[in-house]
């Protein structure tokens, strides 16, 4: 069988961020490497875990942001590493004060990009991971076992259904 071109998905980043100006500058950065910007969220508190805390200090919040265009999912890898070097571009004094997490959806899950690895992990290039995250069934999101705890909470549960209205709409046009 021969194999057939993916359907487009909806890029998104779920900021982690301790410094608004240092946000801002970072979609800046992605509108540049990635693509004009359609939906920002609201900033949701980050306290389900400290692991952050030493690098970024406190308080950290998480906002998300999608992209206009629909791409390729295969890019997922490549567009980490841009994430990445974004980072790394506004780090202060080796110390990120905002973090990428990108990822995507469809009709039917919730992505991350990642460079860590862990059983539940897809390995795709470049040293980063599909970080299976949270599927759509029976109507609405739910999450993994594996899932992170502030996405398991379902806080996030509004974005990723406005993000997945959009993208409906954005399939049909």
């Amino acid at each position: 069988m021969k194999a057939e071109k993916p359907q487009p998905v909806k890029f998104f980043i779920g900021a982690l961020f301790s410094d608004e100006d240092l946000l801002s500058q970072a979609q800046q950065l992605c509108i540049k490497r990635i693509g004009d910007i359609d939906f920002h969220s609201e900033s949701f508190p980050f306290d389900e875990t400290t692991y952050y805390d030493g690098e970024m200090g406190r308080p950290i919040f998480r906002m998300f942001f999608s992209f206009q265009a629909l791409i390729n999912p295969g890019e997922l890898a490549n567009l980490k590493i841009k994430c990445n070097e974004i980072e790394e571009t506004l780090s202060v004094s080796g110390a990120r004060k905002v973090n990428l997490d990108i990822g995507y959806l469809d009709f039917h899950k919730m992505v991350l990009a990642s460079a860590k690895y862990n059983g539940q992990k897809i390995y795709l290039d470049h040293g980063i991971y599909a970080d299976p995250t949270l599927i759509f069934e029976r109507g609405k999101f739910h999450p993994f076992e594996h899932t992170f705890p502030d996405f398991k909470q379902g806080s996030y549960t509004p974005v990723f259904e406005k993000l997945r209205n959009c993208y409906k709409t954005q399939l049909k046009s």
